[in-house]
């Protein structure tokens, strides 16, 4: 059941507010992070999903002398973009964002979306279509803060994390909780993995994920991430030396200790690595790039 008691938003330092959205889950962990920057004109970066709850907690948070004046979104997934609308109706700040949920894709995941290779992930707002779009780079300044927009494409195509002085909004690139769930044609992992590295030359003291607490060793987790995919890559390639299988098999052989309601989420990683290490030709497929397709180790 909805909790429809709007939060009260949680400072985190000077100049910064968290709201907690009120849509726990297995893939929200216990709901989506939005934040509120700055101290006169306020940015909302991720507003989350449509629930009045949470819209009246945003609205709630701004106090006399403040307005909302920019929507900032890292990403158009259902738990993260759906109430730029609502905000933006109410206050009349426009949003960013990167683009639609079709902006970003590389040609071998627009390939394998033409071919009918969907589903799995965890819901695209169709909807969403920023007011102004942001590319890789782009400043965008209020009174008295300034983000720097960083694509980081991996989870989806147009994921963007926000760079503001020594912290680094990440979506859900970068959480301290999980992993980014990353499932083909929407999640590339190639990109993933060039998002990871990339990240690692930017100087942060936290990241403020999507999801979950502060993480307050950035260098670390992302170390950490990078380590585990390829972990993920050396396990998958050590149970096709055994003979060809699909992604559903592998995932069941590998995430033994999984919940098996997130086995499903499992089994579109594994497809993700198996896309990668396809386009690297360390595997082939024994027919058209699918869901269900048996792959060879090379």
């Amino acid at each position: 059941m909805e909790d429809v008691t709007p939060k009260e938003p949680v400072l985190l330092e000077p100049g910064l507010r968290r709201i907690l959205a009120p849509n726990p889950s297995p893939m929200t962990f216990t709901g989506t992070n939005t934040y509120l920057l700055g101290e006169r004109e306020l940015a909302v970066i991720d507003p989350g999903p449509a629930l009045p709850a949470h819209l009246e907690a945003i609205l709630a948070a701004v106090q006399p002398g403040q307005r909302i004046t920019h929507i900032l979104l890292t990403h158009s997934h259902l738990d993260h973009s759906p109430l730029a609308r609502l905000v933006s109706q109410e206050t009349g700040a426009p949003s960013y964002a990167f683009g639609d949920h079709l902006k970003g894709r590389s040609p071998v995941m627009e390939a394998l979306a033409e071919s009918g290779l969907a589903g799995g992930g965890e819901g695209i707002d169709r909807d969403f279509a920023p007011d102004h779009l942001l590319e890789d780079g782009a400043l965008v300044e209020g009174d008295g803060w300034a983000l720097r927009a960083l694509w980081t494409p991996g989870h989806i195509a147009n994921h963007l994390s926000f760079v503001w002085q020594d912290a680094v909004f990440t979506g859900d690139h970068v959480m301290g909780w999980a992993s980014s769930m990353v499932s083909p044609p929407d999640g590339d992992l190639t990109a993933f993995m060039h998002s990871c590295r990339r990240m690692q030359e930017v100087p942060a003291r936290v990241f403020y994920p999507g999801h979950g607490d502060p993480v307050s060793d950035p260098a670390a987790r992302l170390q950490w991430l990078i380590d585990h995919r390829m972990s993920r890559e050396a396990q998958i390639l050590e149970a096709l030396a055994h003979g060809p299988a699909a992604a559903p098999a592998l995932a069941e052989r590998i995430y033994t200790e999984v919940n098996p309601a997130l086995l499903p989420a499992a089994t579109r990683n594994v497809l993700a690595h198996l896309i990668d290490l396809h386009s690297r030709r360390k595997v082939s497929a024994e027919g058209p790039l699918s869901a269900d397709v048996k792959f060879i180790r090379s």
